[in-house]
């Protein structure tokens, strides 16, 4: 019998081990890859190329009373599915949750996708994909894992896409930055773009690109614009002529909400139009059918996007918990759903929790 999932989280995180890196790469990486170090205020992460220790506990904070939520923990003391998979499947039944599409820890990946040493890279990322099919590979059923693409050259991309495709949980991959190792789409990562859509698998952003070093949060307000850079991103894939070329592929922007969708096409397809004449635009398509087509986006908390969803278009849109990140409601993710999709009807609210996520990612 299939399982019958009512709810999928498109977006939620793992805790990484200490020892995922240091305990997989060869013997010359071990002192360079990012570890898990002591101090008085707590344990953080240090990563080659970044200058301040790294915390995490605003990664593992779900559930906790807000005064007790702070960014230095001991890892020993925060929940246990964010490494422990067995763990996880009892706290996603807790919520009511049936699956999740699983990220990495989005500083600490930022730290191994702009790392500059290409041999660094490519061992950082295949340890974590490694890691993390034995995490999504306990229950595949209930896990839809997210495997890095390096970015240090295409054909080194394909090369890991095929080395991890097939394993069971895997069910699609994460960019960080255009598999050429810029943050411009070239031609040559057609090759990437044709390896997915061979095999159905989507490709995913989770908030942005960024070639980058992560740093220390020192604003006053944190994670207010994720969606900014998701435009950017967009327009180049269109007028790359990415999805004329592969009219199959679809594009996950996650955790960067979805009520901005509307005013987003409404704006390219005026410039478009505006420009056109003067311009030697190739696409096939008004940019906004590009959109309507290709992309989705999920949400945690978006209620003006529940309302505005036909505008955005109720098949592209991805209810996500976050878990066990700060935005995270757990455990009390059903309250929140029935409020914000109050008056939506059964057939839309469904494709929003669950039906969008088991189409892209085969659940």
């Amino acid at each position: 019998m299939s399982h019958p999932y009512r709810l999928i989280s498109a977006d939620t995180h793992v805790n990484e081990p200490p020892d995922l890196w240091t305990s997989r790469v060869a013997a010359r990486f071990r002192d360079r890859v990012p570890r898990i170090e002591r101090y008085d205020e707590g344990d953080a992460w240090v990563i080659e190329g970044v200058s301040d220790p790294i915390n995490f506990g605003m990664n593992a904070c779900a559930g906790l009373d807000p005064a007790e939520r702070r960014g230095w923990v001991r890892f020993e003391d925060i929940r246990a599915g964010g490494y422990d998979p067995a763990a996880r499947l009892a706290e996603m039944d807790k919520d009511g949750v049936d699956a999740e599409v699983v990220y990495p820890t989005p500083r600490l990946s930022q730290g191994v996708a702009a790392n500059p040493d290409v041999e660094l890279h490519h061992a950082m990322v295949a340890a974590y994909n490694d890691w993390l099919t034995e995490y999504v590979g306990h229950a595949p059923a209930r896990f839809g894992g997210l495997a890095m693409i390096p970015n240090r050259g295409v054909d080194r991309a394909v090369a890991e896409i095929d080395r991890v495709w097939g394993r069971p949980g895997i069910r699609g991959y994460l960019m960080t930055a255009y598999p050429n190792g810029s943050l411009e789409p070239v031609p040559e990562d057609d090759k990437v773009w044709g390896a997915l859509t061979e095999r159905g698998a989507c490709l995913n952003v989770h908030v942005s690109l960024t070639l980058s070093m992560p740093a220390a949060h020192r604003s006053p307000l944190p994670g207010y614009g994720r969606f900014f850079d998701a435009p950017n991103r967009i327009v180049q894939f269109i007028f790359a002529g990415v999805f004329d070329r592969f009219p199959e592929l679809q594009l996950v922007f996650a955790e960067v909400d979805s009520g901005w969708v509307p005013y987003f096409k409404e704006q390219i397809d005026g410039n478009y139009l505006r420009l056109r004449p003067t311009s030697d635009f190739t696409i096939h398509d008004l940019p906004s059918a590009y959109v309507d087509r290709h992309v989705s986006t999920s949400f945690i908390n978006d209620a003006f996007g529940v309302r505005c969803r036909h505008d955005i278009g109720v098949e592209r849109m991805l209810w996500s918990s976050d878990y066990p990140h700060i935005s995270a409601n757990w455990p009390n993710t059903r309250l929140l759903l029935q409020a914000t999709f109050s008056g939506v009807p059964p057939e839309e609210a469904y494709a929003m929790q669950a039906g969008n996520a088991a189409r892209l990612y085969g659940f």
